[in-house]
């Protein structure tokens, strides 16, 4: 029951951020279901959200709030990124990840406040001249994404904004390509060195799955309003990120 109500809460958080599921999963099955590996709650809830990403696309999609030529782009990249991120992740302290991608959680929050205002431009496209820049953002986010054992939307949204100018809930849809493609692939390469536990993941997927729904359609709600969504975004990130960094010291305190 825990499982799949912690499944339904990051499924929510991420229909409605699209982003920032992971960032939920890994505390909630360390800390609420009780998974005493850090590394398998990372590579388990990299396949959750991936899979609860893909719900959320299809809702997105179907609003047209995803420019398919950019995600898929962007992802492109950042799928080689995520293996080279998840296979020195897989190497370093699961604590000691947790707090890193904290701190680097509190900038990307100070980040999105100062631009919440962001309008963006409908109708982008990717042209030569912002093909670079998707191209790098998409492998520097890939393999944060990977590193970190994480979907990466909190991180692939503002990357998309910054690379193309997009309005943030066309850039919260199209995260979703990136999530997706990030998640699956971290998840297979933590899958092999036996790092997921597949019946735990069956279990937040599921209960994802509705909370995705329900996540996607406030999304649809909220983005007409001007800079609401970007600071429900930012302000979203920094609780987590204030949370995980207690818990950290509290970890650490003799």
């Amino acid at each position: 029951m825990l499982s799949l109500l912690s499944g339904g809460l990051v499924g929510f958080t991420l229909g409605l951020l699209g982003g920032g599921g992971s960032v939920l999963a890994v505390p909630l099955m360390v800390y609420v279901v009780g998974v005493k590996n850090p590394h398998v709650a990372i590579g388990t809830s990299a396949l959750a959200v991936a899979s609860n990403a893909l719900a959320g696309l299809a809702g997105h999609a179907r609003c047209r709030n995803v420019n398919w030529t950019i995600g898929a782009v962007f992802a492109l990249t950042g799928v080689i990124g995520a293996v080279a991120g998840s296979s020195l992740g897989k190497m370093v302290d699961g604590q000691r990840l947790l707090f890193l991608f904290a701190l680097l959680m509190v900038a990307v929050a100070a980040a999105m406040f100062q631009s919440r205002q962001h309008r963006g431009i409908d109708g982008v496209t990717c042209h030569r001249g912002n093909l670079p820049r998707v191209l790098g953002l998409g492998l520097a986010t890939g393999c944060l994404s990977g590193f970190f054992g994480i979907g990466g939307g909190f991180l692939i949204v503002p990357a998309l904004i910054a690379a193309t100018s997009m309005p943030i809930y066309q850039a919260i849809g199209t995260s979703l390509v990136a999530v997706s493609a990030f998640g699956l692939t971290t998840a297979a390469n933590y899958a092999v060195a036996g790092l997921v536990d597949w019946s735990l993941a069956g279990t937040f997927i599921l209960g994802g799955v509705g909370g995705t729904v329900l996540g996607s359609a406030a999304s649809r709600g909220l983005s007409g309003h001007k800079g609401r969504l970007g600071t429900l975004f930012a302000a979203g990130i920094l609780l987590v990120a204030i949370y995980m960094l207690y818990r950290s010291w509290v970890a650490q305190s003799p």
